[in-house]
């Protein structure tokens, strides 16, 4: 089900088992795939691809050539990047910062990053651009830009030439 208030761009396609709500704000030529949410507010770039059951929260922002394996989770207020690449099962969690009450903290991904299947990024930090994430790593440090991260926790394998 498509919302008549979400703003879609040329040539996007969704799947007829998706939803898209309100607000919601996709670009040319992206595809969604079957069972994906992709909640008010968010806002996805031109050429994405999301395979199936992924969920976009409220008030996400997705850069540009940015495609997601089936899975994905990405909480509210997220923000990612253009030309990022992320791999199956892939969750981007938040938590309320109990010092600030019910605001929530969440991380971001930079521009160029690849991300592997079953990675779940913690709440309050971010991945730099042009890193990469082993496989069911767990992140739960700031990862910089141009490197490598891996293991549950993640830890810094080496720069990523």
């Amino acid at each position: 089900m498509i919302s008549e208030k979400a703003i879609l761009g040329k040539n996007v396609e969704i799947h007829e088992l998706a939803l898209v709500e309100d607000g919601a704000t996709i670009g040319d030529n992206t595809k969604i795939g079957p069972f994906c949410i992709v909640r008010k507010g968010a806002i996805i770039g031109s050429d994405c691809k999301f395979t199936a059951y992924c969920e976009i929260r409220e008030n996400v922002m997705i850069g540009n050539q940015t495609t997601f394996g089936s899975r994905c989770t990405i909480s509210a207020n997220a923000v990612i990047g253009s030309n990022v690449s992320i791999k199956y099962s892939f969750v981007l969690t938040d938590t309320p910062n109990l010092e600030e009450g019910s605001v929530k903290s969440v991380g971001s991904i930079g521009d160029g990053s690849l991300i592997g299947a079953n990675v779940t990024l913690m709440p309050g930090f971010s991945i730099g651009k042009n890193s990469i994430i082993g496989a069911c790593s767990q992140v739960r440090s700031e990862v910089g830009d141009n490197e490598i991260w891996y293991g549950n926790p993640a830890k810094l394998f080496k720069p990523r030439d």
